[in-house]
């Protein structure tokens, strides 16, 4: 008999995922097994956790919203808290685990997990498949060698040359579950978690969204919208169940083409392919870079000039600077998890430009606080702004005035948010942290 552990990582869900696809094919019995690592949700480096309450919650929901769908396949999600090498090597030793089935992750601590594993135990039979991206690794290999130096030879590269793969249909038929012996700290996830926003996490909150946004009009009027700073129908909020797995680009994909049969393609339904490959390109820019993803010279191997003032970056953070914009997104981010795309712009030329502080503070604080947070987009995209990326142009400035008058033009935003209503000058307390009296 083939016994084989399914580690579930950022694809909780059944529908297209090639990995459990091959499990259930393969395996005589099958473990399913999410490994909550709590070290997240402890303050590291810049002063920030890798996991916020929001993103913990949402993760939450999504991984009981799973459980229920193993349920009524007669199967089960055994879920832990701890170092997922420990608690996966204590499995595959304890009941003898032949094979190990997971998805392909881009990121660096997450490889450097499973090959840890696999140092371990050099018998076991690995097999990682491609489900958080649009493209299979083995379609890339002439596109990334050598590696495109911009978004823009990316594109250019895969988007008439390489077809994506259609996505597979919801797994329904597993093995059965191996009956092991609870050993370790379990995970629950039955604790009233829930987040008081637009989004619900787990697979059926996003096939819900995906089957009403596809229902409706708004993916031909995506691309004059996609800048709002709020709203829920101001573009297409899929990318928190996208960072999460729950969702798989590849069903977007196949449903956008098929709104595009009905109701006719233009540069709106374009754009949300365009945007899509965004995501990927960051994602095998991630592969590709490893560590340099974190560098503060980044891929560039530039030197920002920047220093740390912590009151600055404190005031970034509770929306008391004083840009009322600025501070409006940073509030809505606590309040939420969430924030425009045009907002997360605004706000990182802010604290990159007008604040002069370490891009990485600003990355590492998105990466507590956002609900779609994801290591290679987020860090991209702040490489990216700060200049230290993929940007052949160098660091990119906001006019944060011309910005608010465009975005903003009657102050609904800034208003809703209180964005105005606490405001500090850029330096409000000197080098030993006393007050700066008030120019008159």
């Amino acid at each position: 008999m083939t016994t084989g552990l399914f580690w579930f990582t950022q694809d909780i869900r059944l529908d297209d995922n090639p990995a459990l696809q091959q499990a259930a094919r393969q395996c005589d019995q099958l473990l399913l097994v999410y490994v909550h690592d709590s070290r997240l949700e402890r303050a590291g480096n810049f002063n920030a956790a890798r996991m916020g309450r929001a993103r913990r919650d949402f993760l939450f929901e999504g991984l009981a919203d799973l459980g229920q769908q193993l349920d009524a396949c007669g199967q089960q999600l055994l879920m832990f808290t701890g170092d997922p090498i420990e608690v996966l090597s204590e499995l595959v030793s304890r009941y003898r685990i032949d094979r190990l089935f997971c998805t392909r992750s881009s990121g660096v601590y997450e490889q450097r997990q499973l090959s840890s594993l696999q140092s371990r135990f050099p018998h076991l039979n690995a097999s990682i498949r491609d489900g958080y991206t649009l493209f299979d690794q083995s379609q890339l290999t002439e596109i990334v060698d050598p590696f495109p130096v911009s978004f823009s030879a990316f594109r250019r590269r895969v988007e008439k040359a390489l077809d994506i793969p259609e996505p597979l249909s919801p797994v329904l038929d597993l093995p059965p579950a191996l009956k092991i012996e609870a050993r370790g700290e379990q995970l629950s996830t039955s604790a009233g978690y829930h987040n008081d926003t637009w989004f619900a996490g787990g697979e059926q909150a996003a096939q819900s969204h995906l089957e009403r946004y596809f229902s409706s009009l708004l993916p031909s009027t995506y691309k004059q919208v996609r800048n709002e700073l709020d709203g829920l129908e101001n573009g297409t909020r899929f990318s928190p169940w996208l960072a999460q797995g729950s969702l798989s680009p590849r069903r977007i994909m196949q449903q956008l083409k098929q709104y595009e049969a009905r109701q006719g393609a233009n540069e709106s339904t374009y754009w949300i392919f365009f945007e899509l490959l965004w995501r990927e390109y960051f994602q095998w820019y991630a592969h590709h870079h490893g560590v340099r993803l974190y560098h503060l010279k980044g891929i560039q191997g530039r030197s920002p000039l920047t220093s740390f003032y912590p009151q600055r970056f404190k005031s970034w953070c509770e929306g008391t600077t004083s840009w009322p914009l600025v501070n409006a997104c940073m509030r809505q981010l606590k309040q939420t998890g969430w924030m425009s795309n045009r907002g997360r712009q605004i706000v990182a030329s802010c604290l990159v430009n007008e604040l002069a502080l370490d891009w990485r503070y600003g990355a590492a604080w998105f990466e507590q606080e956002l609900l779609d947070y994801d290591s290679a987009s987020n860090w991209g995209n702040w490489q990216y702004l700060a200049g230290v990326g993929a940007d052949p142009r160098g660091k990119r400035r906001f006019d944060i005035a011309k910005q608010t008058r465009q975005y903003d033009p009657d102050g609904r935003f800034i208003e809703y948010w209180q964005g105005d209503e606490q405001t500090f000058a850029l330096d409000h307390v000197d080098a030993s942290d006393w007050p700066i009296p008030p120019r008159h």
